[in-house]
This record gives C-alpha cells, structure tokens and sequence, in this order.
C-alpha cells in the first residue's frame, strides 16, 4: 500500500479529477443543457411529465433538484457507515459506475417523447456524480498531510479542469465539423445523433480512467472490522459528529458561509449555458466556446488563488472570490441581450467566472479538511456534512432559480437573486476567527 503523502499516491487522487470532471463540464454545463433544450422546444417551451405542465427550463432546475436532495439524503447514512466498515473505496465505486453508465444511457433521450428517459437518467448520473465525490473528498486527509491540502486539492481541480476541456474541444469539432467524423449535416446545426454519442464517451471517458485511481487508493485504511450492528453504530457516529460540529465554532460559522455561497455557485455552473442560450440567444458553438474559456482560467484561478491563499490565508482569499461573484453577477444580469456585441460580454464575463471557479471550489475543500478535527478517523463522516450543506444549498438554489423562471419567464431575475447568497457568504466569513492552518 502506497504511503501518506506519496507523489504516487497523491497522483492517484487528483487524477480522479481528471475522470469525473468530464461529467460536470460536458454534461451538466455545456452540451446536455443546449441539448435538453432543443429537443423540448426552446425558450419557454413547455411540456408535460407525470401529468404536470411545466416550464421546459422550470422542469430542468427542478430535475436537479431533485437529484441533489436525494444525496444529500443518503450521503450521511452511506458516509458513515462506509468510514466504520472502511470500505470507502467500494461505496465511491458503486456511486461512479451508476454515474457513468447513467451518463451513457442519455443517448436513448432522442425526443420529447422520452423526456422521462432523459430526465430519469439526468437524476441517476447527477446521484452517481455526487455520491462519488463524497467519498473522494474523504480519502484527502488519507492522502496528504494538512500543510498540504491547498497544492494537493487544486492538482486535483487543475488536472479535472485540464481533461475535461481536452474532452469538450473534441466535442466540440463534432459539433462544427461533424463531416469530419462521418455525420451528415442538418441544415447549420450538427445532427442530433452527434450530441448523443459524446454523452456516451463522456461516460466512456469516466469510468475508463477511474481505473487508476481505484488501483491505488487505500482500502480500510484504520483497520476497521464491522461487527452485526455496524448501521446502527453508522447512525451513533453520524451524531456523535453533528454534536461535534455544533462544539466546534471555526468549522460551524465556515459551514454556514459554505452553505450560503454555494446555492450561488453551483447554481450559477448548473445553469449558465442555459442562460447564455435563452437570455442572450448565443449559438451553441459560442456558449461552448465561453465555457471552455471559463475553464481554462479557472486552471490559472485555481494557481493564483492557492498561492494568494499561503500569504493570506483561505478565509481572506475566500472574501476577494465572493467580492468577485457578487459583480459577475450584477454583470450578467445588466448583460444586453439584442447587443451585437453581447458575445464579447459574455467572453469578459465567463473569463471573470473562471477566474473565482476554480479557486472557491479548492479553497473551500481544502478549509474544511483544515478545519476537521486532527485526530479524527471519521473523515467520510465528517465530509458528508460537506457535501450535505453543499447539496442542501443547491437544492436551494436550483429551486428559487425555477421558481422565478416560472412566475418571470426569465432568468434574469434568478440570476440577480444569487447575488444575495454571495453577499450572505461573505458577511458570515467576517465571523470566522483565524486558526492555525487558515
């Protein structure tokens, strides 16, 4: 078994970045959205599911909701149970093959008549994403040793960035030059079946170099040996580290502000393209085009901030990425949709989202192990209320995001609410008193 803190080892980790983060940038963000939207017809198109007519944007927002309360169910109880039997490397290989096979069976949402194809699948993908991540981020303090959680936390972002872009530009030339690839083309518009084939290499992708990193992480790591009554001790541990928490001031006041910021990020990731497409009416190729850009900075915004972070501290850095999502916002919501010039805009604006991504996402992750108790074993454990305060604040999110789109009929207005969150985080990070490590 590799050591703690082994370039190997820690080689492996982040290179699950660069499997999974496929699923967030090529699905969640960029193509399926686009994807989604002309197959239910365009803007404020609407359709029926389980007999209720939605809003085909309002049903999207709503489907991931749906999907991340359903981990953020479930995270906890698996969690704990996972850090008492030590088996942690088989829940987060459960969770990304339902992800990555989930992703793949996209492909069969080829029209409106099989909405519930691709919103059943969209929610299993989004569970089997989330739910591995869990157990990834509670394998960081097994990895790597406190002092250096920030380098290693952003190799892992910068190397999911760097795969999921290399992806994505593939996707891309089939989306602009399918004949290059054999498919014949649809007026301007690249032919339905290209869009469903990169789902299923997206999955491909996934799974495949998952491989490695399942090879070498650890497997019960404390020795731990479940005994009859282990769920029920998954369930006294689950408490034991809420009351923790609640005794712990630091890590209680950075889970409120995590809380708060989050239902601004995620939500903001989960649903740009959609904005880009219908709000500004941008072409495919362009929006794909600005999240690519947005990802290429975010590799250098994850670099600059983990080196601003070691003179400053996480918690101030936080404060100028926050400082920086509140304009983003007001940004776009002051974007002129009939500009001729609006694309340029939305480039600078997807440049400044990039540059705080990256560096919110790490800085948050790598603060959290910092903050955790150092003697603890019980890292899935306490990572799960991580995830859960994460998926909690999307849900949030997405729902008041859907909720205005139906009432408005745009989402502009979603969009400037966000900006309340952002502020909220910030405010609360002013309460946090320095310790040692951030």
């Amino acid at each position: 078994m590799l050591k703690k803190g082994s370039k190997k080892l820690i080689g492996a980790w982040t290179f699950y970045d660069w499997a999974n983060s496929v699923y967030p940038l090529v699905i969640t963000t960029a193509v399926f959205p686009l994807y989604y939207g002309a197959i239910t017809g365009g803007k404020n198109a609407t359709v029926t599911i389980f007999g209720t007519e939605l809003i085909n944007t309002e049903l999207y927002t709503y489907t991931l909701s749906v999907s991340f309360l359903i981990v953020a169910f479930i995270s906890p109880i698996l969690s704990s149970i996972a850090d008492y039997m030590g088996n942690k490397k088989r829940f987060m290989q459960f969770f990304l093959y339902l992800g990555s096979f989930s992703v793949m069976a996209l492909y069969f949402f080829d029209s409106v008549e099989r909405l519930w194809v691709g919103i059943t699948f969209s929610i299993l993908a989004s569970i089997g994403f989330w739910g591995s991540i869990v157990f990834y981020n509670a394998y960081l303090p097994e990895v790597a040793y406190p002092e250096d959680h920030d380098s290693v936390s952003a190799k892992g972002f910068i190397k999911g960035y760097i795969g999921s872009v290399f992806l994505l530009l593939f996707i891309l030339t089939m989306i602009m030059m399918p004949h290059w690839y054999g498919f014949a083309l649809k007026g301007e518009e690249a032919p339905q079946i290209v869009y469903r084939i990169s789902f299923v290499i997206v999955g491909v992708w996934w799974m495949s170099f998952a491989q490695y990193t399942l090879k070498h992480l650890p497997y019960n790591t404390h020795k731990r040996k479940p005994e009859k009554d282990f769920i029920f001790k998954g369930y006294r541990e689950l408490r034991q580290v809420l009351r923790e928490i609640k005794n712990q001031y630091a890590l209680k006041v950075f889970l409120i502000s995590f809380f708060l910021f989050s239902a601004g990020v995620q939500t903001i990731i989960v649903l740009a393209g959609k904005f880009g497409d219908e709000e500004l009416g941008l072409p495919t190729t362009n929006l794909i085009i600005t999240i690519l850009l947005v990802q290429l900075v975010a590799i250098l915004g994850a670099y600059v901030f983990s080196k601003i972070s070691n003179k400053l501290g996480n918690i101030t850095t936080l404060k100028i990425t926050l400082v920086i999502w509140i304009i983003v916002t007001f940004a776009a919501y002051s974007l002129p949709g009939q500009s001729p010039n609006v694309d340029i805009y939305f480039y600078i604006l997807g440049g400044f989202l990039g540059l705080v991504l990256g560096a919110t996402q790490t800085l948050a992750r790598s603060t959290y192990s910092k903050l955790m108790p150092e003697d603890t074993v019980d890292t899935a454990t306490y990572f799960s209320f991580f995830d859960v305060t994460e998926k909690i604040a999307i849900v949030l999110g997405t729902v008041i995001f859907g909720v205005l789109v139906g009432i408005t009929h745009s989402m502009r207005t979603s969009v400037l609410v966000l900006a309340i969150f952002f502020f909220a985080g910030l405010i609360t990070l002013f309460f946090m008193k320095r310790t040692k490590y951030v």
